[in-house]
């Protein structure tokens, strides 16, 4: 039964790091489908709340719930991102930057959304600005 667990550990660490890449770069995705922003939306507030009010994930509680059962070594107290991010893909030391950059990126890509949805509200309808209209 140990093999079971360990499985749930490892489905979770996948869905964790799925869930971080589409907090990062799930507003660019909704530049290409537009209805996919209602879902970024509250992965970024989750995102914030997680970072600013120090909320537990479900993913992270999940992870360490099945540990124990595959008799793995426990998740350290810091969390997920605390172990497998932090002083791997970043040192430890640039946290903030870090959290400032993933921030900055969101708002970027919020603004782009907005941009674009303007942008396709201001055409007529039917209107294909990718169609040439000059004579030949």
């Amino acid at each position: 039964m140990n093999g079971l667990y360990a499985v749930v550990v490892a489905l979770t660490v996948v869905a964790h790091f799925a869930f971080l890449a589409y907090l990062v770069v799930g507003g660019f995705l909704a530049l290409r489908f537009p209805r996919t922003i209602w879902l970024h939306v509250p992965v970024v507030m989750w995102g914030i709340g997680t970072v600013w009010m120090h909320l537990e994930c479900p993913l992270t509680w999940l992870e360490r719930w099945a540990r124990s059962r595959a008799g793995m070594d426990p998740l350290p107290s810091e969390g997920f991102i605390d172990h497998y991010i932090t002083g791997v893909l970043y040192p430890a030391s640039a946290v903030g930057v870090v959290e400032a950059v993933v921030f900055s990126t969101v708002c970027v890509s919020w603004l782009a959304y907005v941009a674009a949805r303007r942008g396709s509200a201001a055409r007529p309808a039917g209107s294909d600005p990718s169609v040439s209209t000059r004579n030949s």
